[in-house]
């Protein structure tokens, strides 16, 4: 608007002046789309390398033990300087454009201030005193330069806009790749609301691959009754975690089916699905936060009896009351304030608290002393009653009381079976699995007395 009204005041008062003020602005306009396309070619790598370098700091930060132990310091220390120096070049380009080529059309720009003193100076002087009527005043060349340096002020800030613009467009764009994922996995339009699910799990001619390289899973098939208790045993790679994953729907099948209730679990929303289903892991994760924060995660309504009455479920309540605040405890990043055992007891608390109705046990003693091993499972055992329970274990004791095992071999099921039946097929794929595992704890009982 500036820029509109200032023009129409100065064509009124000299148009032939004022078309030649604007002689430069072409040149302006078009080096200004010059200098935007190549500062997006330097931004774009000025940000993927600054991208670049908090990637390595986050992974070094985070695995400051092992750089520690394996004496890497020095070594992690060259790369951030290598990464750093890159980075700083790379800006350098980036500013040095800026300091040069800004200048330049600023110059280019004001160059109609030189135009209208020149050409307008030259009437003033020669004109004016021969010809009163058609040559400028010195008041009115006054009055122009005042107008253009007006008008000048707004066209030089629109060619910081391509800097501004540049740099705003980049780092968007990078914002945008995410926003513009697509989802993989979503809603079906006509899903179906499932508030109360009894439980019943069934996999038909299930099959599925992360790529189209390898199969994970081929042609699995597996009923589950309300309330079972369902042990996933195998090789590591064989496929075990790849059910859970589908299960929780954080992928979809390639084919066949996974129907909850003999509903598919595609056709349901996934909202239902996952405020019903538990999840206990191996490396539980814990928010920053308190205690009790943590425990009602799930259900962020929870009383404080009801909180209580999840931790002692847990055996979880007897070391949160030692600690210096109780409930009301910080636990740090990630939980790093708690020990493992401790973690795991509260995550088992929060999963009992948002009373699923299937549960999902994914080495949830894998990492533990024994005792604490024995606190966890006395909680797991009170946690399943009633529920529909998948639980994958490497310790394959732990698996005793499970209603039936499930074998896996290379995406395949080659077994199914309680404990004892499966344990009497001595040429059996689990036999094998529990020959070799007690060879390896023998090994370790005898390794552990010749150390002592």
């Amino acid at each position: 608007m500036t820029i509109v009204g200032i023009l129409l005041v100065m064509l009124r008062y000299n148009w032939q002046l004022t078309m030649l003020a604007l002689l430069p602005l072409p040149l302006t306009v078009y080096l200004t789309r010059k200098l935007w396309k190549a500062m997006q070619k330097r931004l774009h790598r000025f940000y993927h390398l600054r991208s670049n370098l908090g990637g390595l700091v986050n992974t070094v930060l985070s695995g400051m033990r092992v750089v520690k132990a394996f004496a890497q310091e020095q070594s992690e220390s060259d790369r951030f300087n290598n990464k750093s120096t890159t980075l700083f070049n790379a800006e350098l380009v980036v500013e040095r454009t800026m300091s040069t080529v800004f200048p330049v059309l600023g110059v280019i720009a004001m160059s109609g201030t030189f135009i209208i003193n020149y050409l307008g100076g030259y009437d003033v002087y020669h004109n004016y005193g021969n010809d009163p009527l058609h040559g400028m005043t010195l008041g009115t060349l006054q009055l122009f330069l005042v107008y253009l340096g007006m008008l000048m002020a707004p066209i030089q800030g629109m060619t910081r806009i391509a800097d501004w613009v540049s740099r705003s467009t980049t780092a968007a764009e990078r914002v945008f790749e995410v926003l513009d994922t697509e989802v993989e996995v979503a809603d079906d339009a006509d899903a179906v609301r499932m508030r109360h699910i009894h439980g019943k799990v069934e996999l038909k001619n299930v099959r599925f691959s992360y790529d189209k390289n390898r199969l994970i899973l081929d042609d699995v098939n597996l009923i589950v009754e309300p309330g079972e208790m369902i042990g996933l045993v195998g090789h590591s790679g064989a496929g075990k975690s790849t059910i859970i994953n589908l299960l929780s729907r954080f992928y979809d099948v390639s084919e066949g089916a996974i129907l909850i209730d003999d509903v598919d679990i595609r056709q349901i929303a996934m909202s239902d699905i996952r405020s019903q289903i538990g999840v206990v892991l191996q490396e539980p994760y814990l928010f920053p936060g308190t205690v009790r924060d943590n425990i009602a995660y799930a259900k962020q309504s929870a009383t404080m009896e009801e909180i209580l009455r999840a931790a002692k479920a847990a055996n979880a309540h007897d070391f949160i009351v030692r600690m210096p605040d109780g409930y009301d405890t910080w636990v740090g990043e990630r939980g790093a304030r708690v020990s493992g055992g401790e973690r795991q007891r509260i995550s088992i608390a929060r999963a009992i608290l948002h009373d699923p109705r299937i549960l999902i046990l994914d080495e949830a003693t894998a990492s533990v002393d024994t005792e604490t091993e024995k606190q966890i499972q006395e909680a797991i055992t009170r946690l399943v009653k009633g529920r529909t329970t998948f639980a994958i274990a490497h310790r394959l004791s732990t698996l005793r009381d499970a209603d039936r095992l499930v074998v896996i071999e290379k995406g395949k099921i080659v077994e199914v079976g309680t404990h004892d039946q499966l344990l009497a097929k001595h040429d059996g794929y689990y036999r094998k699995l529990v020959d070799m595992q007690q060879a390896v704890n023998k090994l370790r009982d005898e390794a552990q007395l010749v150390e002592s």
